[in-house]
């Protein structure tokens, strides 16, 4: 089936995908070896989201999902989940929230620090960017080790706000994100595309 009929079906706005939509999509993404350390395989975004056709898709089947929920806000993550969230937000006429590495917001922040592989983290949010009456949903390019997505969940949760769902456009399964990030509160998680 062409790219085209793929995007255009009204029935493929639903997740999981069909092997044949997963594929064609995962066809629109790049990868780099040895990025950004070497042993490392990249998942290069940027072809896909070139592709307008695969980006609209994508966008649609994230927007589709979320409206579902009936979420109050969708949170962005730093950096390329800036590129996804909004327009998400856009389409569901809610608002939209980043979540930032420290030293990039304006006004009074709320901070968590995370672990990574080597070393720590931190993001920040402003501390009335959400209250208990919001529903939000997390968005971010990609789930790896679930680290950021986590941080994301707590911050947001010591606004108290309820985080009803993380959703990504790609899922690394084998480095089991999704399990930390569910929690014990078991959080929805979804995802586009799956490797």
């Amino acid at each position: 089936m062409t790219s085209q009929k793929l995007a255009g079906q009204q029935s493929s706005l639903t997740l999981p995908l069909s092997a044949e939509q997963s594929d064609w999509l995962k066809g629109t993404i790049r990868d780099v070896p040895d990025f950004p350390k070497k042993g490392i395989v990249f998942k290069d975004l940027t072809t896909m989201m070139k592709d307008p056709r695969a980006f609209s898709f994508v966008l649609n089947v994230l927007s589709e999902k979320c409206r579902s929920l009936k979420p109050t806000v969708i949170v962005g993550i730093e950096a390329r989940g800036f590129i996804l969230a909004p327009a998400i937000a856009h389409q569901l006429d809610v608002g939209f929230v980043p979540v930032r590495k420290p030293g990039k917001l304006p006004w009074h922040t709320e901070k968590v620090s995370y672990d990574l592989e080597y070393g720590q983290d931190t993001i920040e949010v402003h501390k009335d960017a959400v209250n208990k009456t919001d529903r939000v949903i997390i968005i971010d390019d990609l789930l790896a080790t679930g680290g950021t997505a986590l941080a994301a969940k707590q911050l947001m949760e010591k606004l108290e706000a309820q985080v009803i769902a993380c959703g990504f456009l790609v899922e690394l399964d084998f480095l089991a994100g999704r399990a930390r990030v569910e929690g014990s509160d078991k959080t929805e998680v979804f995802s586009v595309v799956h490797f």
